[in-house]
């Protein structure tokens, strides 16, 4: 563990990353004590600017609601979404990728005729689809990025496994009459898991994304408050009340570079020797 963090932290963007993300999981964490009253509560005035009352440093949005409360409860929103989806699209491609690399022939093409399926149809275009089938809810909007996330997980794993399947301590499992599960959850995953967990951080920023994105056009769960649900609230007056969608955009900006910054020092911990010969 201490020479994973001592090659980790040679990565200061990934260190600074950290400490960002770090910073915003504390926000969520604690919106409730420092907002305990619902961020759709009318608080003041609408409009009130930032910092022109020390109650509200954020300003008010055209609802007079607190930016400031809005911003801290929709990053729970946003970072819940990102992080169960991105589990959920794993359980779907992991198998599917795993599954197609050990077995090959005949059960690897139909896994990747079906893979190719879902990559037909430009992933956003299909989860807007997806959530506007279901009705915008959490449950809808989880299930649909996780449906458009998976395939490239299954397209990693199977090439990881295709090369993990040669090894020889691969083939000694075989060879000692191990079942192709057991061989494929014992040998082969653990093996595969540095790329598994650097695919991961990407895919959480990505799914933040896709939620700010389906929230922004109004396909968000109309119950609970998000950063895309604050910008596209914000985006009919922006020109009068910029820091409506400014301060959630931030937000999000700094969450997704924060996520790539830390996939970025995880793979260079995880992987020494490409970096070496990347050098």
């Amino acid at each position: 563990m201490m020479e994973f963090w001592n090659r980790f932290r040679q990565n200061r963007g990934a260190v600074v990353g950290l400490l960002i993300l770090l910073l915003i999981v504390v926000l969520a964490a604690a919106a409730p004590l420092l907002y305990p009253k619902s961020p759709w509560s009318m608080v003041q005035r609408p409009f009130l600017a930032p910092f022109a009352m020390d109650a509200f440093p954020l300003g008010t949005d055209p609802m007079g609601r607190d930016v400031a409360s809005a911003v801290a409860h929709g990053a729970r929103v946003s970072l819940l979404v990102g992080l169960v989806s991105t589990v959920v699209s794993m359980l779907i491609g992991v198998p599917i990728g795993a599954i197609a690399g050990y077995f090959g022939g005949r059960i690897d093409d139909a896994l990747m005729r079906f893979t190719e399926l879902f990559q037909t149809v430009p992933s956003f275009a299909l989860a807007v689809v997806l959530v506007a089938i279901f009705q915008p809810s959490l449950y809808s909007i989880v299930i649909a990025i996780a449906l458009v996330s998976w395939p490239p997980v299954a397209r990693l794993l199977r090439s990881e496994v295709m090369a993990l399947r040669s090894r020889e301590f691969v083939e000694a499992a075989i060879l000692s009459g191990q079942r192709a599960r057991t061989i494929i959850l014992r040998q082969i995953l653990p093996n595969t898991l540095s790329a598994i967990i650097v695919m991961a951080s990407m895919m959480v920023a990505a799914a933040i994304l896709i939620e700010s994105s389906l929230s922004f056009l109004g396909l968000g769960d109309p119950n609970v408050m998000s950063w895309g649900y604050v910008i596209g609230a914000g985006r009919t007056v922006i020109r009068q009340a910029w820091w409506v969608s400014f301060f959630p955009g931030l937000a999000i900006l700094l969450t997704v570079l924060a996520l790539n910054l830390i996939g970025e020092g995880l793979n260079d911990a995880m992987n020494p020797r490409l970096k070496r010969r990347g050098k």
